[in-house]
C-alpha cells in the first residue's frame, strides 16, 4: 500500500527542484498570486458537500461525450492542464489507485480546460486508463465554482514560460480551475469537496478513497 503522503511528497520534491532553477522574481510572483487567490476566499466558494453533481457532459480525448452525473460513486478531479508538471504527477498518482477505485465500484474522471487534442496528449503521455475530459468552454469549472481568471502579470509570466493558454484552452483562454477533488456518493451527491488555491498542493488519493468509504457507510446506514 503506497504511503498516504506519496503524492504530496512527489509534488514537494518537484517544487524544491524547480525552486533551485527558477528566477526569483518568477517565484515571488507565483507566491503572491497564490496568496491573493487564497485571500479572496475562492477555495470556499466551490460546490459544497450535499449538493447534486451538475448535469454536464464534456468530451473525452476521443471526442466522446461523458456525463459527470452518472450512476454509482465517482471521483471528479479538476487539474490545470497537461502543461503543468504538478498535474501530471497527480494524474499518474490516480492511475496507480485505479484498482482501489474499481474495488469500490467508483469511476474517476479528470477535467481541464484543454481542448480535446491536448487532453489526448495528456492521456497518452501519462498512460491514463480513465477519462480525461475537455472543459474548453469552462462549463464545469464555473458550475463547480473552481474557475478563475489569471491576473495579467501571471499571464505575462506564463507566456514567457511558453504556455500559450489562449491556444491550449481555446475559448476558456486564460481561465484555469483551482486543482480540486470532488467525491460523489452513490446517490449522486457530493460527499467531499476541496479546492487548492496553491496549485502545488493536491488532495491525496488516499483521502478521497476514505471519503468514498465514508459515503458508502452513510448510505448503508440510511438504507438499514
Amino acid at each position: 500500500m503506497p504511503s498516504p503522503l506519496a503524492l504530496q511528497a512527489e509534488l514537494d520534491a518537484f517544487r524544491a527542484e524547480w525552486s533551485r532553477r527558477a528566477p526569483e522574481e518568477a517565484q515571488a510572483l507565483i507566491v503572491r498570486q497564490i496568496a491573493e487567490l487564497a485571500a479572496s476566499g475562492a477555495e470556499h466558494r466551490i460546490l459544497p458537500p450535499g449538493l447534486a453533481v451538475p448535469d454536464i457532459a464534456l468530451p473525452d480525448a476521443a471526442g466522446r461525450m461523458v456525463a459527470l452525473r452518472g450512476p454509482g460513486p465517482a471521483v471528479i478531479v479538476f487539474y490545470r492542464g497537461g502543461w503543468c508538471p504538478y498535474c501530471n504527477l497527480q494524474l499518474r498518482a490516480w492511475q496507480r489507485r485505479l484498482p482501489e477505485l474499481a474495488a469500490r465500484g467508483a469511476r474517476l474522471v479528470a477535467i481541464s480546460p484543454q481542448a480535446p487534442d491536448g487532453t489526448l496528449s495528456t492521456a497518452e503521455r501519462n498512460a491514463l486508463a480513465f477519462p480525461v475530459l475537455s472543459d474548453s468552454e469552462d462549463l464545469a469549472g464555473r458550475a463547480f465554482g473552481v474557475s478563475f481568471a489569471l491576473p495579467g502579470d501571471l499571464v505575462a509570466l506564463y507566456r514567457r514560460f511558453g504556455h500559450a493558454l489562449e491556444v491550449v484552452n481555446g475559448p476558456a483562454g486564460w481561465r484555469l480551475p483551482m486543482p480540486a477533488t470532488f467525491v460523489v456518493g452513490g446517490d449522486g451527491r457530493i460527499a467531499f469537496a476541496r479546492a487548492e488555491a496553491d496549485y502545488r498542493r493536491r488532495v491525496e488519493p488516499a483521502e478521497a478513497l476514505a471519503a468514498l468509504d465514508a459515503a458508502r457507510a452513510r448510505e448503508l446506514g440510511r438504507a438499514a
